[in-house]
């Protein structure tokens, strides 16, 4: 049986069946050089999530490692572009992603999802797909006071305003990481020095060999 896990629902069929694939996570790994994971980056939006994410990125496919990113606003446009930001909707979002990034993980790849995910409930449920050390929670620690300087897309004054309403860190909370495997203060590092952060724990964690 696959160890990567997958969430049931009271919805699903009893005629769907968990299919075994000749090849096994084990075999994707040796082929591929490192392990898979999860790279969570979570925070504030204008945090720095995705800025980092694909700095990460580039430093471990410059490495030779097999990486895809998936990106709250990218993802919004197809596989979830039927979502709203509702608690409801957010949940049903993070549970989607969750899914696919334990796909990813099943190939053996390195995926850094880069989505606010405000809830630890809701980080909880997509660690609790993966085996113990897939996941690495990266909590990018952003003053909201900077984020909203920063405010790239102009969502903050948008929701000072009221005209977006359940904004994360405005209107809707925010709930931090208690401990997560990577804590990163953008305030105070360079883009490449947070990066470096990230690689690093994985260097050391063996997810990736060094070069």
């Amino acid at each position: 049986m696959s160890p990567y896990k997958t969430i049931t629902t009271d919805e699903k069929s009893s005629d769907v069946v968990w299919h075994e694939a000749s090849v096994t996570p084990a075999q994707r790994e040796s082929n591929n050089g490192h392990q898979g994971a999860v790279l969570w980056f979570t925070g504030l939006s204008g945090s720095g999530k995705s800025t980092v994410a694909n700095a990460v990125d580039k430093m471990l496919h410059d490495r030779g490692c097999k990486t895809y990113i998936l990106d709250g606003d990218n993802v919004r446009h197809g596989l979830n572009k039927d979502l709203g930001f509702n608690d409801v909707d957010r949940i049903e979002n993070i549970r989607r992603i969750g899914e696919v990034s334990n796909l990813f993980v099943d190939a053996g790849l390195i995926v850094c999802s880069a989505f606010i995910s405000p809830f630890i409930a809701d980080r909880a449920m997509v660690r609790a797909l993966l085996p113990e050390t897939r996941f690495i929670e990266v909590f990018i620690d952003t003053p909201i006071s900077i984020c909203e300087q920063r405010d790239p897309k102009g969502l903050y004054k948008k929701a000072r305003a009221g005209e977006i309403k359940n904004f994360t860190g405005i209107d809707s909370a925010y709930e931090a990481p208690d401990a997560a495997e990577i804590h990163i203060k953008t305030a105070e590092l360079s883009v490449e020095m947070c990066a470096k952060q990230v690689i690093n724990y994985m260097l050391d964690n063996n997810i990736i060999s060094a070069k």
